[in-house]
Protein backbone atom coordinates (compact mmCIF):
# COMPACT_ATOMS: atom_id res chain seq x y z
CA UNK A 1 0.00 0.00 0.00
CA UNK A 2 1.30 3.46 -0.93
CA UNK A 3 0.68 6.57 1.12
CA UNK A 4 0.87 10.27 0.24
CA UNK A 5 1.85 12.18 3.38
CA UNK A 6 0.72 15.77 2.92
CA UNK A 7 0.70 19.10 4.69
CA UNK A 8 -0.68 22.40 3.41
CA UNK A 9 -0.43 25.96 4.68
CA UNK A 10 -3.28 28.31 3.81
CA UNK A 11 -4.31 31.95 3.71
CA UNK A 12 -6.91 31.60 6.46
CA UNK A 13 -10.14 33.54 6.00
CA UNK A 14 -13.75 32.49 5.48
CA UNK A 15 -14.48 28.78 5.66
CA UNK A 16 -14.04 27.12 2.26
CA UNK A 17 -12.62 30.28 0.72
CA UNK A 18 -9.06 29.71 1.93
CA UNK A 19 -6.29 29.27 -0.59
CA UNK A 20 -3.12 27.17 -0.40
CA UNK A 21 0.13 29.08 0.17
CA UNK A 22 2.44 26.07 0.46
CA UNK A 23 2.13 22.34 -0.15
CA UNK A 24 4.38 19.36 0.61
CA UNK A 25 3.61 15.80 -0.49
CA UNK A 26 5.85 12.79 0.09
CA UNK A 27 4.95 9.45 -1.49
CA UNK A 28 5.76 6.75 1.06
CA UNK A 29 5.71 3.02 0.26
CA UNK A 30 5.82 1.87 3.88
CA UNK A 31 9.62 1.66 3.85
CA UNK A 32 10.80 5.02 2.58
CA UNK A 33 10.04 8.11 0.52
CA UNK A 34 9.87 7.30 -3.20
CA UNK A 35 8.72 10.67 -4.57
CA UNK A 36 8.26 14.22 -3.30
CA UNK A 37 6.64 17.46 -4.34
CA UNK A 38 7.19 20.68 -2.36
CA UNK A 39 6.19 24.14 -3.51
CA UNK A 40 5.01 27.56 -2.47
CA UNK A 41 1.69 28.43 -4.12
CA UNK A 42 0.33 31.81 -5.17
CA UNK A 43 -3.19 31.72 -3.68
CA UNK A 44 -4.37 34.80 -5.58
CA UNK A 45 -6.00 36.10 -2.43
CA UNK A 46 -5.11 37.89 0.79
CA UNK A 47 -3.24 36.11 3.58
CA UNK A 48 -4.66 36.75 7.05
CA UNK A 49 -2.15 38.55 9.35
CA UNK A 50 -2.29 35.87 12.05
CA UNK A 51 -1.31 33.27 9.42
CA UNK A 52 1.67 35.39 8.31
CA UNK A 53 2.81 35.54 11.93
CA UNK A 54 2.37 31.78 12.37
CA UNK A 55 4.00 30.53 9.16
CA UNK A 56 6.23 33.41 8.10
CA UNK A 57 4.77 33.15 4.60
CA UNK A 58 3.76 36.54 3.16
CA UNK A 59 2.36 37.78 -0.14
CA UNK A 60 5.75 39.05 -1.35
CA UNK A 61 7.20 35.53 -1.08
CA UNK A 62 4.36 34.15 -3.23
CA UNK A 63 4.35 36.77 -5.97
CA UNK A 64 6.30 34.58 -8.42
CA UNK A 65 5.15 31.20 -7.06
CA UNK A 66 3.04 28.94 -9.29
CA UNK A 67 -0.73 29.10 -9.01
CA UNK A 68 -2.53 25.92 -7.99
CA UNK A 69 -3.77 25.17 -11.52
CA UNK A 70 -0.11 25.10 -12.63
CA UNK A 71 0.78 22.33 -10.16
CA UNK A 72 -2.55 20.47 -10.08
CA UNK A 73 -1.41 17.78 -12.55
CA UNK A 74 1.69 17.06 -10.44
CA UNK A 75 -0.46 16.77 -7.29
CA UNK A 76 -2.76 14.25 -9.01
CA UNK A 77 0.19 12.24 -10.32
CA UNK A 78 1.99 11.91 -6.99
CA UNK A 79 -1.21 11.01 -5.13
CA UNK A 80 -2.49 8.54 -7.71
CA UNK A 81 -3.19 5.17 -6.10
CA UNK A 82 -2.25 6.45 -2.63
CA UNK A 83 -4.00 6.87 0.68
CA UNK A 84 -3.73 10.53 1.71
CA UNK A 85 -2.17 10.78 5.19
CA UNK A 86 -2.15 13.98 7.25
CA UNK A 87 -2.30 15.19 10.82
CA UNK A 88 -5.96 16.30 11.05
CA UNK A 89 -6.54 14.97 7.54
CA UNK A 90 -10.07 16.41 7.31
CA UNK A 91 -8.51 19.88 7.08
CA UNK A 92 -5.88 19.10 4.41
CA UNK A 93 -8.32 17.00 2.40
CA UNK A 94 -10.96 19.76 2.42
CA UNK A 95 -8.46 22.42 1.35
CA UNK A 96 -7.01 20.37 -1.53
CA UNK A 97 -10.43 19.21 -2.66
CA UNK A 98 -11.67 22.81 -2.74
CA UNK A 99 -8.73 23.89 -4.90
CA UNK A 100 -9.55 21.15 -7.40
CA UNK A 101 -13.24 21.99 -7.25
CA UNK A 102 -12.45 25.56 -8.36
CA UNK A 103 -10.81 24.02 -11.43
CA UNK A 104 -13.89 21.91 -12.16
CA UNK A 105 -12.17 18.66 -11.11
CA UNK A 106 -13.69 16.23 -8.60
CA UNK A 107 -10.88 15.16 -6.29
CA UNK A 108 -11.54 12.12 -4.10
CA UNK A 109 -8.98 9.89 -2.40
CA UNK A 110 -9.01 7.66 0.69
CA UNK A 111 -7.72 9.44 3.79
CA UNK A 112 -5.99 8.46 6.98
CA UNK A 113 -5.66 10.77 9.99
CA UNK A 114 -2.59 10.41 12.21
CA UNK A 115 -4.48 12.10 15.07
CA UNK A 116 -7.09 9.33 15.08
CA UNK A 117 -4.46 6.65 14.61
CA UNK A 118 -2.30 8.06 17.43
CA UNK A 119 -5.22 8.03 19.85
CA UNK A 120 -5.65 4.32 19.21
CA UNK A 121 -1.99 3.24 19.11
CA UNK A 122 -0.55 5.83 21.54
CA UNK A 123 -3.32 6.18 24.13
CA UNK A 124 -3.43 8.42 27.20
CA UNK A 125 -1.12 11.16 25.96
CA UNK A 126 -1.76 14.66 27.24
CA UNK A 127 -2.03 16.22 23.78
CA UNK A 128 -2.30 15.00 20.19
CA UNK A 129 -1.20 18.18 18.46
CA UNK A 130 1.66 17.42 16.08
CA UNK A 131 4.32 19.32 18.02
CA UNK A 132 3.45 17.96 21.47
CA UNK A 133 2.88 14.45 20.15
CA UNK A 134 6.30 14.39 18.47
CA UNK A 135 7.97 15.64 21.65
CA UNK A 136 6.20 12.96 23.68
CA UNK A 137 7.54 10.13 21.50
CA UNK A 138 10.97 11.64 20.84
CA UNK A 139 10.58 12.69 17.21
CA UNK A 140 12.69 15.77 16.36
CA UNK A 141 10.92 18.54 14.45
CA UNK A 142 12.06 21.58 12.50
CA UNK A 143 10.37 24.25 10.38
CA UNK A 144 7.13 23.93 12.32
CA UNK A 145 4.06 25.46 10.66
CA UNK A 146 5.75 25.16 7.27
CA UNK A 147 4.43 22.51 4.91
CA UNK A 148 7.57 20.41 4.47
CA UNK A 149 8.65 20.58 8.11
CA UNK A 150 5.26 19.37 9.30
CA UNK A 151 4.99 16.76 6.52
CA UNK A 152 8.38 15.25 7.44
CA UNK A 153 7.39 15.15 11.11
CA UNK A 154 4.14 13.41 10.12
CA UNK A 155 6.12 10.79 8.17
CA UNK A 156 8.26 9.97 11.21
CA UNK A 157 5.13 9.75 13.35
CA UNK A 158 3.40 7.56 10.76
CA UNK A 159 6.41 5.19 10.63
CA UNK A 160 6.17 4.79 14.40
CA UNK A 161 2.43 4.11 14.17
CA UNK A 162 2.95 1.48 11.47
CA UNK A 163 5.45 -0.27 13.75
CA UNK A 164 2.93 -0.19 16.60
CA UNK A 165 0.22 -1.73 14.39
CA UNK A 166 1.85 -5.14 14.22
CA UNK A 167 -1.02 -6.92 12.45
CA UNK A 168 -1.58 -3.96 10.10
CA UNK A 169 -5.32 -4.15 10.84
CA UNK A 170 -5.80 -0.90 12.77
CA UNK A 171 -4.32 1.21 9.95
CA UNK A 172 -6.60 -0.45 7.38
CA UNK A 173 -9.67 -0.03 9.58
CA UNK A 174 -8.92 3.68 10.12
CA UNK A 175 -8.77 4.53 6.41
CA UNK A 176 -11.82 6.50 5.27
CA UNK A 177 -13.10 7.28 1.84
CA UNK A 178 -12.51 10.97 1.16
CA UNK A 179 -16.15 11.94 0.75
CA UNK A 180 -16.92 10.68 4.27
CA UNK A 181 -15.09 13.74 5.62
CA UNK A 182 -16.69 16.42 3.49
CA UNK A 183 -18.87 18.69 5.65
CA UNK A 184 -18.20 21.77 3.57
CA UNK A 185 -21.55 22.03 1.79
CA UNK A 186 -23.53 21.76 5.00
CA UNK A 187 -21.34 24.25 6.86
CA UNK A 188 -21.50 26.82 4.06
CA UNK A 189 -25.30 26.65 4.05
CA UNK A 190 -25.30 27.24 7.81
CA UNK A 191 -22.95 30.23 7.49
CA UNK A 192 -25.25 31.83 4.93
CA UNK A 193 -28.11 31.84 7.45
CA UNK A 194 -26.18 33.62 10.20
CA UNK A 195 -26.23 37.40 10.86
CA UNK A 196 -23.25 39.74 11.12
CA UNK A 197 -24.57 41.28 14.35
CA UNK A 198 -23.79 40.84 18.05
CA UNK A 199 -25.27 37.94 19.95
CA UNK A 200 -25.09 34.28 20.87
CA UNK A 201 -25.13 31.15 18.73
CA UNK A 202 -26.11 27.61 19.64
CA UNK A 203 -24.96 24.35 18.06
CA UNK A 204 -27.65 21.63 18.27
CA UNK A 205 -27.74 17.89 17.90
CA UNK A 206 -30.37 16.30 15.63
CA UNK A 207 -32.83 16.18 18.57
CA UNK A 208 -32.39 19.87 19.43
CA UNK A 209 -30.06 19.44 22.41
CA UNK A 210 -27.58 22.31 22.79
CA UNK A 211 -24.02 20.96 22.57
CA UNK A 212 -22.05 24.20 22.17
CA UNK A 213 -22.66 27.92 22.81
CA UNK A 214 -20.59 30.82 21.50
CA UNK A 215 -20.80 34.61 21.44
CA UNK A 216 -19.42 37.59 19.56
CA UNK A 217 -20.07 40.99 18.01
CA UNK A 218 -20.33 39.32 14.58
CA UNK A 219 -22.03 35.93 14.87
CA UNK A 220 -21.23 34.80 11.33
CA UNK A 221 -17.54 35.66 11.70
CA UNK A 222 -17.18 33.81 15.02
CA UNK A 223 -18.97 30.69 13.74
CA UNK A 224 -16.71 30.80 10.67
CA UNK A 225 -13.67 30.72 12.97
CA UNK A 226 -15.08 27.65 14.75
CA UNK A 227 -15.56 25.90 11.38
CA UNK A 228 -11.93 26.70 10.47
CA UNK A 229 -10.44 25.02 13.54
CA UNK A 230 -8.72 21.74 12.75
CA UNK A 231 -8.46 20.26 16.24
CA UNK A 232 -9.80 16.81 17.01
CA UNK A 233 -12.16 18.39 19.52
CA UNK A 234 -13.71 20.65 16.87
CA UNK A 235 -14.05 17.77 14.43
CA UNK A 236 -16.02 15.85 17.07
CA UNK A 237 -18.23 18.89 17.63
CA UNK A 238 -18.94 19.39 13.92
CA UNK A 239 -19.64 15.71 13.43
CA UNK A 240 -22.28 15.79 16.18
CA UNK A 241 -23.77 19.17 15.19
CA UNK A 242 -26.97 19.14 13.13
CA UNK A 243 -28.00 22.81 13.12
CA UNK A 244 -27.09 26.29 14.41
CA UNK A 245 -29.47 28.87 15.85
CA UNK A 246 -28.73 32.38 17.10
CA UNK A 247 -29.98 35.07 19.45
CA UNK A 248 -29.31 38.76 18.76
CA UNK A 249 -28.37 40.95 21.72
CA UNK A 250 -27.71 44.30 20.02
CA UNK A 251 -24.27 44.78 21.57
CA UNK A 252 -21.27 42.82 22.75
CA UNK A 253 -21.70 43.53 26.49
CA UNK A 254 -25.14 41.94 26.57
CA UNK A 255 -23.79 39.02 24.55
CA UNK A 256 -21.16 38.43 27.23
CA UNK A 257 -23.68 38.71 30.07
CA UNK A 258 -26.23 36.39 28.45
CA UNK A 259 -23.48 33.94 27.55
CA UNK A 260 -22.54 33.65 31.22
CA UNK A 261 -26.18 32.96 32.03
CA UNK A 262 -26.96 30.37 29.33
CA UNK A 263 -23.68 28.50 29.82
CA UNK A 264 -24.55 28.06 33.50
CA UNK A 265 -28.05 26.86 32.62
CA UNK A 266 -27.32 24.47 29.72
CA UNK A 267 -23.75 23.33 30.52
CA UNK A 268 -23.08 22.22 26.89
CA UNK A 269 -20.84 19.18 26.53
CA UNK A 270 -18.44 20.85 24.06
CA UNK A 271 -17.86 24.05 26.07
CA UNK A 272 -15.00 24.30 28.55
CA UNK A 273 -16.62 25.61 31.73
CA UNK A 274 -14.16 26.89 34.30
CA UNK A 275 -15.02 27.48 37.93
CA UNK A 276 -13.25 30.32 39.67
CA UNK A 277 -13.46 32.36 42.85
CA UNK A 278 -14.75 35.85 42.07
CA UNK A 279 -13.94 38.77 44.34
CA UNK A 280 -16.49 41.46 45.14
CA UNK A 281 -16.63 44.07 42.36
CA UNK A 282 -17.17 47.76 43.06
CA UNK A 283 -18.25 50.04 40.21
CA UNK A 284 -17.47 53.74 39.91
CA UNK A 285 -21.12 54.36 40.79
CA UNK A 286 -23.17 52.01 42.98
CA UNK A 287 -26.40 52.70 41.11
CA UNK A 288 -26.55 53.20 37.35
CA UNK A 289 -28.27 52.19 34.15
CA UNK A 290 -26.22 51.49 31.03
CA UNK A 291 -27.94 52.38 27.77
CA UNK A 292 -26.57 50.99 24.51
CA UNK A 293 -27.56 49.75 21.06
CA UNK A 294 -30.53 47.43 20.74
CA UNK A 295 -31.25 44.61 18.31
CA UNK A 296 -32.97 46.79 15.70
CA UNK A 297 -33.00 50.46 14.71
CA UNK A 298 -34.79 52.60 17.27
CA UNK A 299 -34.36 50.08 20.07
CA UNK A 300 -32.01 50.50 23.03
CA UNK A 301 -30.73 48.00 25.53
CA UNK A 302 -30.69 48.92 29.21
CA UNK A 303 -28.68 47.23 31.97
CA UNK A 304 -29.44 47.92 35.62
CA UNK A 305 -26.77 48.02 38.32
CA UNK A 306 -28.07 48.66 41.83
CA UNK A 307 -26.10 48.57 45.06
CA UNK A 308 -23.01 47.52 43.08
CA UNK A 309 -24.85 44.49 41.70
CA UNK A 310 -26.01 43.59 38.19
CA UNK A 311 -29.80 43.22 38.36
CA UNK A 312 -30.82 42.48 34.81
CA UNK A 313 -31.50 43.98 31.39
CA UNK A 314 -34.34 45.00 29.07
CA UNK A 315 -34.98 46.53 25.67
CA UNK A 316 -36.79 49.88 25.27
CA UNK A 317 -38.04 51.62 22.14
CA UNK A 318 -39.62 54.83 23.41
CA UNK A 319 -37.63 57.90 24.44
CA UNK A 320 -39.77 58.53 27.51
CA UNK A 321 -39.07 55.00 28.73
CA UNK A 322 -35.33 55.58 28.58
CA UNK A 323 -35.53 59.01 30.27
CA UNK A 324 -37.82 57.86 33.11
CA UNK A 325 -35.93 55.96 35.80
CA UNK A 326 -38.98 54.32 37.33
CA UNK A 327 -40.21 53.07 33.98
CA UNK A 328 -36.75 51.77 33.08
CA UNK A 329 -36.45 49.89 36.36
CA UNK A 330 -39.91 48.38 35.87
CA UNK A 331 -38.96 47.11 32.40
CA UNK A 332 -35.94 45.21 33.62
CA UNK A 333 -36.59 41.56 34.33
CA UNK A 334 -35.00 40.25 37.48
CA UNK A 335 -32.35 37.68 36.65
CA UNK A 336 -30.37 35.12 38.57
CA UNK A 337 -27.02 36.71 39.32
CA UNK A 338 -24.05 34.69 38.14
CA UNK A 339 -20.70 35.33 39.87
CA UNK A 340 -18.76 36.58 36.84
CA UNK A 341 -21.31 39.08 35.52
CA UNK A 342 -20.18 42.03 37.65
CA UNK A 343 -16.60 41.35 36.57
CA UNK A 344 -17.67 41.17 32.93
CA UNK A 345 -19.36 44.58 33.13
CA UNK A 346 -16.43 46.17 34.97
CA UNK A 347 -13.91 44.81 32.45
CA UNK A 348 -16.03 45.85 29.47
CA UNK A 349 -16.46 49.41 30.73
CA UNK A 350 -12.72 49.75 31.29
CA UNK A 351 -12.05 49.36 27.57
CA UNK A 352 -15.32 50.19 25.83
CA UNK A 353 -17.98 52.87 25.81
CA UNK A 354 -21.75 52.52 26.00
CA UNK A 355 -24.06 55.12 24.50
CA UNK A 356 -25.25 56.52 27.84
CA UNK A 357 -24.82 56.00 31.60
CA UNK A 358 -27.66 57.15 33.87
CA UNK A 359 -26.55 57.49 37.50
CA UNK A 360 -29.06 57.59 40.34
Amino acid sequence: MNFAIIDVETTGGKFNEEGITEIAIHKFDGVGIVDSFISLINPEREIQPFVVNLTGINSKMLRNAPKFHEVAKRVVEIMDGCVMVAHNSSFDYRIVRNEFSRLGYQFEVPTLCTVELSKILLPDLESYSLGKLCRAVGIPTSDRHRANGDALATIKLFELLLQKDKNKMIVRQTIKEGNQRDLSGKLLKILDTLPVQSGLFYFHRYNGDIIYIGKGKNIQKVVNKVFLRSSNRTRALLKEMDSVTFELTGNELLARLKYEEVISIHKPKHNSIKTMVIKSIAFNHENMILVDKGRVNGEKSVILIENNQYKGYAYAELRHQINNLDILKSLISNTVNYPRQNMIIKKYLSGNKVEKIIRF
